[in-house]
């Protein structure tokens, strides 16, 4: 498991965006608060309701048209245009603020549905106050309220809206009908309240629909950041578990180390070739052990003293392509890199246990034949690793990445590819996985090239 110990090391303390790190292995507390899917919901709200005047200023102005032209009724035009501009107005600025800002709150969109109101109440004052049978347009103010704001809000939309209905009863500016030209008021009062229940139920439709639509995607949104906190948590334990691990580890490795040293110094021991062969061989793995346990206390505090190492993309891939084959003795492994124009990026040791853990699970799947393949999709670097294994159960595809879920059956199986997956997603990197046509498992790494850099990797960080 050297490959994902080195990996989860790396991120203790570390976070995805929008959530904060526990402090500590099995720390008790509330779940960190993350706003970022609330205002992204409520701005796209907010771009529902300006759609939605669009419509109220286009549809005014058929109404005005069709009452002053069709039906004679004399309405005082310059007032009424005066209130639609300023709805124009409105929209227009509303846009502009949007362009700058991305964060929404419930106090933004109260405010927008309370100028909604007056600008309602004002459009119905000019037309015939509470006798007008588009008073049911409060209504739909009240239910984009009641969708879109807190409690609090709501109720203060309803009293701002009954006091309005309340005070177009007693002030308002009475409708000049012509004379004789309507002999059936109320017929045509029931006319406009049928066309005012239509538009009401038009955009309680358009809009319920999207904002439904925009709160699942809020919640999924919100699930996942309660996910990925979970998975933090998780490597945090296993960072922690490592860690410990290595510090209990390094007392018998330099037993073993002294103990070989004087093995070394035994005549009669080095005299059997076979025997000093095998002593050699020990003394080396115990090195690497050694070297293992280095590398995980040195990730696990962030006690590196040497200055991040320089490179290019061509030259890191190579470099570590030939350190896997030599550590590995693997002559199966047929290698491709077209990624072309080369560029300087950061070497950075948790993007090389990454790919050494791919390579490991795709030679353990397929000792036979593995193909390593690099390429370049824009700003993109794309690895991709195929082999001619079993392939991926479709339970495994559907959890891929997810911790402890692993076809090799074994306990604590899956934790490599978990690994993976998190620290690709900490490089703002996808990793995905399918099956070949012909079988075999084929799993790519996409990583962009910006958080590979000097500057990218400190904002990464």
């Amino acid at each position: 498991m050297r490959d994902g110990i080195d990996i989860l090391n790396r991120w203790i303390g570390a976070a995805p965006p929008g959530v904060a790190a526990s402090p500590a292995a099995g720390a008790a507390g509330p779940a960190p608060v993350d706003h970022t899917a609330d205002h992204t919901a409520n701005r796209k709200n907010m771009l529902l309701l300006i759609q939605l005047r669009w419509m109220a200023v286009v549809g005014q102005v058929v109404t005005i048209a069709v009452v002053a032209l069709a039906l004679g009724i004399a309405l005082p035009l310059a007032p009424i245009a005066l209130v639609l501009a300023a709805l124009v107005a409105h929209n227009l600025a509303s846009l502009a603020w949007l362009r700058r800002r991305t964060d929404v709150g419930n106090s933004v969109l109260f405010m927008t549905l309370l100028l909604d109101v007056l600008a309602l109440t004002a459009q119905l004052y000019l037309s015939g106050g509470a006798s007008n049978p588009f008073t049911g347009l409060y209504l739909l103010q009240v239910i984009l309220g009641a969708v879109l704001l807190d409690a609090r809000s709501t109720w203060a939309l309803v009293l701002a809206t009954g006091a309005s209905f309340i005070g177009l009863t007693l002030f308002y500016r009475p409708l000049a009908l012509p004379q004789h030209a309507f002999t059936d008021t109320v017929g045509l009062h029931i006319a406009g309240m049928f066309v005012c229940f239509v538009l009401d139920a038009i955009l309680l439709v358009i809009f319920v629909t999207r904002v439904s639509r925009n709160l699942r995607e809020r919640d999924a949104s919100l699930a996942a950041l309660r996910q990925h906190a979970v998975e933090e948590d998780h490597i945090v334990r296993m960072g922690l578990l490592a860690s410990g691990a290595a510090h209990e580890l390094g007392t018998p490795l330099s037993s073993l180390s002294v103990i070989l040293s004087d093995w070394r110094r035994m005549p009669r021991l080095m005299q059997d070739e076979e025997l000093a062969q095998e002593i050699g061989e020990m003394e080396a793995a115990v090195q690497r052990c050694k070297s293992i346990v280095t590398g995980i206390l040195l990730s696990a505090g962030d006690a590196r003293g040497e200055a991040p190492r320089v490179t290019t993309v061509n030259r890191f891939l190579d470099e570590l392509v030939a350190e896997w084959r030599g550590a590995r003795a693997v002559t199966t492994l047929s290698y491709q890199n077209g990624f072309g124009e080369d560029v300087p990026v950061v070497s950075d040791s948790a993007l090389k246990q990454v790919l050494f853990s791919v390579l490991d699970n795709a030679l353990e799947a397929s000792p036979d034949w593995l193909r390593f393949v690099v390429g370049r999709n824009g700003d993109t670097l794309v690895l991709r690793v195929s082999d001619a294994g079993p392939g991926f159960a479709p339970e495994m595809l559907a959890r891929f990445g997810k911790p402890y879920h692993s076809t090799k059956g074994r306990p604590g199986g899956g934790l490599g590819l978990f690994l993976v997956v998190n620290v690709v997603r900490k490089l703002g990197g996808v990793a995905s996985a399918r099956n070949g046509p012909n079988g075999g498992a084929v799993v790519t790494l996409e990583l962009p090239l910006a958080t590979l850099t000097m500057g990218g990797r400190k904002d990464a960080g």
